[in-house]
């Protein structure tokens, strides 16, 4: 008689891999933690062993000294809500616009002719080179700091939305029109999903974009702001404070890319399905 038991050993075969991936993972994350602090590490040796003027370079332990006083004195709220209002309207006004407007050149490709010339010659115009214009259209007041953010973040949120909708293949539009879909069925259900991996990495380059033209946007007719933060202790000599800014700037920008991909993650669950049965 045959023993219907035996089988049962190979079971152990996927705890095995669950094992080897949290190692994999707890060696990745370690890696990084290791080079975050040999980086700060080498930071704060460098200006206390006089290698580097602490004039110039305050060390770390100085600049977390400083932001500990900006949470003391309440002005670390005012300077992240200032920016954030700020980064954050002229982010979603840059979506807003660049995707509709991606979708309608990437769709019409007559459309996309005819205005690709101005699409050419003003995407090479920086927003730096645009804050004078934003000035005196808009005044030294939140519209032009938002105008400065919206058009630094305007433009990878519309090329990659065109490269998406271009990129779609063309046997799924074929396939939904052999079987008596709707050109609103196409585009909602077809297009559009195929389209949104490429939408939504060019709306995390947009957020790494808002947080770069944030110290631009606040150097002018600012009183609150990371980034005038970091400016006004450059310019009165507070080197801690300056440094205090560019690292609550960089946490910012860290802090909008993972909610944006955490965001992509929720909205494309979809990928993973295909990804498995690739």
């Amino acid at each position: 008689m045959t023993d219907l038991t035996a089988p049962a050993a190979p079971r152990a075969a996927p705890s095995i891999r669950s094992g080897l991936n949290l190692w994999k993972l707890g060696v990745k994350w370690l890696e990084r933690l290791t080079c975050l602090l040999l980086f700060f590490a080498i930071w704060e040796f460098l200006p206390r062993a006089g290698i580097v003027s602490s004039a110039f370079l305050s060390p770390p332990s100085a600049v977390l000294a400083a932001i500990a006083q900006l949470i003391e004195s309440g002005q670390l709220n005012k300077h992240i809500f200032a920016s954030l209002q700020r980064s954050l309207a002229g982010l979603s006004l840059a979506i807003l616009a660049g995707v509709s407007l991606g979708l309608l050149m990437g769709v019409v490709r007559r459309f996309e002719a005819f205005v690709d010339p101005l699409l050419q010659l003003f995407r090479q115009v920086s927003a730096l080179a645009l804050f004078p214009v934003f000035l005196l259209f808009f005044g030294i007041g939140e519209a032009s700091k938002i105008a400065i953010i919206f058009w630094a973040a305007f433009w990878p949120v519309l090329l990659n939305t065109i490269s998406g909708v271009k990129q779609v293949e063309k046997l799924l539009i074929h396939s939904a029109l052999s079987m008596g879909a709707t050109r609103g069925f196409i585009f909602f259900k077809v297009i559009l999903p195929a389209a949104a991996p490429s939408i939504f990495t060019g709306i995390r380059l947009a957020g790494a974009y808002s947080i770069t033209a944030l110290v631009a946007a606040e150097m002018i007719g600012s009183h609150a702001g990371l980034g005038f933060l970091t400016l006004n202790s450059q310019e009165i000599f507070q080197i801690p404070s300056m440094y205090a800014g560019i690292v609550l700037l960089a946490l910012l920008g860290l802090a909008l890319h993972y909610v944006l991909a955490l965001l992509e993650k929720r909205l494309t669950r979809w990928r993973s399905g295909l990804e498995f049965h690739e």
